[in-house]
C-alpha cells in the first residue's frame, strides 16, 4: 500500500522513521512518499521536502513566514493528489497538518494523525477538526486517553514511541572520539530551531564559569548548521557534538534542556535536568493568553506535578539557573528525589514496542477498510 507522511521537525522525523519501519514489517510492499527528514529517507521511499525548510516556531515567527507556509501547503496538496495514497499519516506539526487533514479527508483518503496536537494545552477548538477529518488519532501520552474519549475522538494509545529510540549501552569511546576531558559532563540541549538558540543558549552557557569542575557540551540539532552555534562558543572551552544526543545524555550527570521531546528523553535516560525556555516577547505574551496547562515540560505534564524545575522567560537567568543546577548535581538531595520520580515516569509510559503497535493499527485499519 501507499503511504504519504508529513513531518515538520526533527523529533517527528525520528518517530516517523520508526513508524515507517514498523509499517514495512507488517506491509513489506509499503511505498512511502513524505515531507520529512534524513532518518525517514533512510527507510526508503521519496523525500519530497525536508523539514528544515518548514520549521518555524513561535506565534510571531509563523506570522512573518505565512507566505512560505502557504506555498508549502499548496505544493503538498498537489503532491498528495498526484501520489494518490492509501493513507495520509500526519505527524504532530498541527498548524500545517490539520489543513492537510481536511484536504485529504475531502478527497477520500484515510487520515491518521500520529502524535496529537496538544489541544489539551491550547487551541482546544482543534478537537473539532480532529474528530471531523481524522479517521484515527494515535496518541502517545497516557493522560490523553480520557481527554479524547470524553470528546468523542477515535483515539488509540499504544505506549510512547520515544522508549523505542533509547539504547541502554554506552559507547566506551565516546569521550575520546569527541575530544572530551574526564570532567563530569553537563549536557546543553538548547532546541532544534535557530530562534530557540538565539533566546536560550547564551544563558545556558553562562554556567560554564559557575561550574568549573564540570564541562558543558552542546547537543547540536540536526536541523541547524555549525554557523548558528559559532558566535556563542567562540573563545570558550564548550564543545558541540552533532548526531549523538542520546550518547551525550548517557555520559552526562545533568542537563539543561529547552521544552519539548528532549525533556522526556533526558528523564528516560535518568539524567536530572533543568528546563530552560525563553522565546520572543511577542510569542510569549500570546502564549500567556492562550496556553492552558500548568507546565511546559512533558515530564511534568505526564506526572501531573513539578518533577523538573521549569525556568521560563524572565525566570531564566544566571542566578536561578545556577541555583537549580546545584540542586540536581551529584550528592544533592534534589537529584535523588528526581531520579525516583523518573522511575515512576517510566512505569506510566509502559513497555517498548509502541512504534510497531501503532504501525499495526494503521496497516490493519487499511486492510479492514479494503475488504
Amino acid at each position: 500500500m501507499k503511504y504519504y507522511l508529513i513531518v515538520g521537525e526533527a523529533s517527528g522525523d525520528l518517530h516517523a522513521s520508526n513508524l515507517m519501519q514498523g509499517i514495512k514489517n507488517t506491509d513489506p510492499q509499503a511505498d512511502f512518499r513524505f515531507f520529512g527528514g534524513d532518518l525517514m529517507a533512510q527507510k526508503g521511499g521519496k523525500l519530497v521536502k525536508h523539514y528544515r525548510s518548514m520549521s518555524f516556531m513561535g506565534f510571531w515567527e509563523v506570522l512573518v513566514n505565512l507566505r512560505q507556509v502557504a506555498k508549502n501547503l499548496k505544493f503538498c496538496k498537489k503532491d498528495i493528489a498526484q501520489f494518490n495514497p492509501d493513507a495520509v499519516i500526519l505527524v504532530d506539526y498541527p498548524g500545517f497538518n490539520l489543513r492537510i487533514a481536511k484536504f485529504a479527508k475531502q478527497l477520500g483518503y484515510k487520515v491518521f494523525y500520529y502524535i496529537s496536537p496538544k489541544v489539551w494545552a491550547w487551541k482546544s477548538s482543534r478537537v473539532k477538526a480532529l474528530k471531523k477529518y481524522v479517521d484515527k488519532l494515535l496518541i502517545i501520552f497516557p493522560f490523553e486517553i480520557e481527554y479524547f474519549k470524553q470528546r468523542g475522538v477515535d483515539a488509540v494509545y499504544c505506549g510512547n514511541p520515544l522508549i523505542d529510540t533509547l539504547e541502554s549501552a554506552k559507547n566506551p569511546e565516546f569521550r575520546k572520539q569527541n575530544s572530551l576531558s574526564e570532567k563530569p559532563i553537563i549536557a546543553v540541549l538548547a532546541g532544534s530551531r535557530a530562534q530557540e538558540i538565539k533566546h536560550n543558549l547564551s544563558i545556558m552557557l553562562s554556567m560554564a564559569s559557575k561550574l568549573s569542575d564540570y564541562q558543558l557540551v552542546i547537543a547540536g540539532a540536526p536541523s541547524l548548521e555549525m554557523d548558528i552555534y559559532q558566535p556563542y562558543i567562540l573563545g570558550t572551552d564548550v564543545k558541540i557534538i552533532f548526531g549523538q544526543t542520546q550518547e551525550l545524555l548517557k555520559h552526562s550527570v545533568a542537563a539543561m534542556v529547552t521544552s519539548g521531546t528532549a525533556t522526556l528523553e533526558a528523564a528516560l535516560l535518568d539524567v536530572p535536568e533543568v528546563v530552560c525556555y525563553k522565546g520572543s516577547l511577542v510569542s510569549i505574551l500570546i502564549a500567556a493568553l492562550v496556553v492552558k496547562v500548568k507546565y511546559i515540560s512533558l515530564v511534568n505534564l505526564i506526572m501531573g506535578r513539578e518533577v523538573v524545575k521549569e525556568l521560563i522567560q524572565f525566570k531564566l537567568n544566571t542566578a536561578n539557573l545556577s541555583h537549580e543546577l546545584s540542586n540536581i548535581l551529584p550528592g544533592s538531595l534534589g537529584r535523588d528525589e528526581m531520579l525516583k520520580s523518573f522511575a515512576e515516569l517510566k512505569e506510566k509510559l509502559g513497555k517498548p514496542g509502541a512504534s510497531q503497535r501503532f504501525a499495526d493499527v494503521i496497516v490493519n485499519t487499511l486492510k479492514q477498510s479494503n475488504t
